[in-house]
């Protein structure tokens, strides 16, 4: 297995998780966006999506089970989608998840210098969580903002057209 891949996570210490009303509210509501007869299945990947948002930003086996059952499919097809899609995080990550370009959009236009530059700010490297849990740095492929590179993601918000110079501000921006 190459180190892109990601496997299942194991179990984790503590009560299982469960979905808050409000979550429980949402997963009713997108699954009203699906034809009847494949309503659970289809909506997986947003109910995962939903359901990493709730536990903190990554899916514990125990939350992909939650799914599974809520979704009544086995818990295979959970971890079929969660395992291949890299936006789902299979172990922890800091309360900031940054996630800098580096395909080759980015690359031509100074994704190096925008990692060096947030890897010497943060103190991490990629795949790694600062001390304090507030940062996890990640390379990822296309994010899908050639037009604008090179640019990370932070959470769920782009930052596009960087400089090395832009860097500091946005990270010290952040609570």
């Amino acid at each position: 297995m190459s180190s892109d891949q990601q496997t299942i996570p194991m179990e984790v210490d503590g009560p299982p998780p469960r979905f808050s009303p409000e979550a429980l509210q949402r997963i009713e509501e997108i699954l009203t966006r699906y034809p009847e007869a494949h309503r659970r299945r289809s909506a997986l990947i947003p109910v995962l999506h939903l359901a990493q948002k709730e536990f903190g930003g990554w899916l514990s086996r125990q939350a992909m089970d939650l799914v599974a059952d809520h979704l009544g499919i086995p818990p295979i097809r959970v971890y079929e989608v969660a395992t291949f899609y890299t936006m789902f995080n299979l172990k922890p990550v800091g309360k900031h998840h940054v996630q800098i370009c580096t395909n080759i959009s980015c690359w031509l236009c100074g994704s190096d210098a925008i990692v060096k530059a947030v890897q010497q700010k943060l103190g991490v490297g990629f795949g790694q969580t600062d001390k304090d849990k507030r940062f996890t740095l990640t390379e990822v492929e296309c994010l899908g903002a050639c037009v604008n590179a090179p640019m990370m993601q932070i959470n769920d918000d782009y930052y596009e057209d960087l400089t090395p110079d832009k860097i500091s501000g946005i990270l010290d921006g952040l609570t």
